[in-house]
């Protein structure tokens, strides 16, 4: 009896044991990643370099102490994780650095600060046309010229520059203007009057009377490099707070055409017919730049040209605004020269010894007749700066006050000499060379 149970219990754990082994086989069949051994985690890498921290990317979740671990915490530099400021950080103040600044996601911010005080410029005023009389109207004896009447519209940007309703915008956005219209992002709309104008930068500034105005605030363009992200902001084609991106691409920028007077910020920022007068802001939101003029073709003239606009830095708007407001028009130097730029080869046939800066002509009556100035005289230096073109030298004397002595290093035949002239202030209307 005893035996008959065992076999039976034998029995029972053999077919359990054969049974387990049957469903092991299939799930192995079915899922063989499953005799896999597990991989382990990589280990960290080194730094590629002693002494170079590896650049530390902000995220979401991170925080200042993995951003300081992540950046070499045993350097005792815990400034550096106070700097990085969440997934679209910076790390400010830090031009020439082993860190560069994290890559910036949006420029929402920015935007919502510098946008609102970019206002729409409308103008409007009357265009009388002449045209001849028809053929069928002269048979009639009919001779005399016809003449009809339109109403000539544009459209500009302005920056609002302070609290008290100044803008500042671009003398050629409302030159012969007759009505001046300002809209806001706000979808207020309100007159404007002229202030003053300085046709020598293409810059003049207009005033309203609104209460609670946005106001831009100011940077300095004197600490952009080449590089610096920038955005523009106006109303290209009546398309009111439009926003493109782009670099500096150049500065200093002259022999344009645009201005007597130029040292243009280039950018890659799409510029476009309307955003005149608007505002080249950098990544913190701030004005550096008066939107002024775009390169539309090659100096071919048959090749289309992309991605080269220009504008007048924030710290030349400033001054042209201060002069304006504090005296009612800009006061420059002038000693009645007009300086062109000659090559070597021109000197050559003009009999110069070589090329430069050489006065061409003089005004009559001017300070530069009266220091016995001479046509043919190649200036090298002002006040002992030297000097690069002939828009430098206008520009350098402009910088000028009235009043003071001028001195300039001169090329005359074979002879250098020195000369003193007295700067007067520039005339708004020249007249006779």
């Amino acid at each position: 009896m005893n035996l008959h149970r065992l076999g039976r219990a034998a029995a029972f754990v053999a077919g359990s044991i054969v049974g387990g082994l049957a469903l092991a086989f299939v799930i192995v069949f079915l899922r063989p990643q499953l005799l896999q051994r597990p991989v382990p985690a990589p280990l960290p890498e080194p730094a590629s370099a002693a002494g170079t921290r590896p650049q530390a990317l902000a995220g979401p979740d991170s925080n200042a102490s993995s951003a300081a671990a992540a950046a070499g915490g045993t350097d005792g530099d815990s400034a550096t994780a106070g700097n990085l400021t969440g997934a679209a950080g910076a790390i400010p103040g830090n031009r020439g650095g082993a860190m560069p600044p994290a890559v910036t996601e949006s420029y929402a911010a920015a935007v919502m600060r510098a946008a609102p005080a970019v206002v729409n410029i409308s103008t409007q005023r009357l265009v009388t046309e002449q045209f001849q009389p028809s053929v069928f109207d002269q048979l009639f004896g009919d001779l005399q010229p016809l003449y009809r009447h339109r109403v000539e519209r544009a459209l500009g940007s302005g920056v609002i520059v302070d609290s008290a309703g100044h803008i500042i915008t671009n003398n050629h956005v409302i030159a012969n203007a007759e009505t001046i219209n300002v809209g806001l992002a706000d979808d207020r709309v309100t007159p404007a009057t002229v202030v003053g104008r300085d046709p020598d930068t293409d810059l003049a500034l207009l005033s309203i009377k609104l209460k609670n105005l946005p106001v831009m605030p100011l940077g300095r363009s004197d600490e952009i490099q080449v590089g610096d992200v920038v955005l523009a902001i106006g109303d290209p084609l009546g398309l009111s707070q439009t926003v493109t991106h782009g670099i500096v691409s150049a500065t200093g920028r002259q022999q344009l055409g645009v201005a007597t007077f130029e040292n243009f910020i280039q950018t890659d920022a799409a510029i476009n017919a309307g955003n005149s007068g608007g505002a080249l802001i950098n990544a913190r939101g701030e004005l550096i730049g008066i939107n002024t003029a775009v390169l539309n073709k090659s100096n071919s003239g048959n090749l289309s040209v992309e991605g080269i606009g220009f504008a007048i830095p924030v710290n030349l708007a400033r001054g042209v605004m201060k002069d304006i407001l504090d005296h009612g028009r800009v006061i420059r130097g002038w000693i009645g020269i007009l300086p062109e730029d000659v090559d070597d080869d021109q000197a050559k046939q003009l009999g110069l010894p070589h090329g430069g800066v050489v006065i061409t002509n003089m005004y009559r009556s001017s300070p530069a007749v009266e220091a016995q100035l001479r046509i043919g005289d190649i200036v090298t230096a002002i006040d002992g700066k030297a000097v690069r073109s002939a828009r430098d030298t206008l520009a350098q004397i402009a910088a000028k006050k009235p009043g003071v002595n001028l001195s300039l290093h001169l090329l005359r035949g074979r002879s250098e000499l020195d000369s003193k002239v007295i700067v007067t202030e520039r005339p708004s209307a020249i007249q006779g060379t």
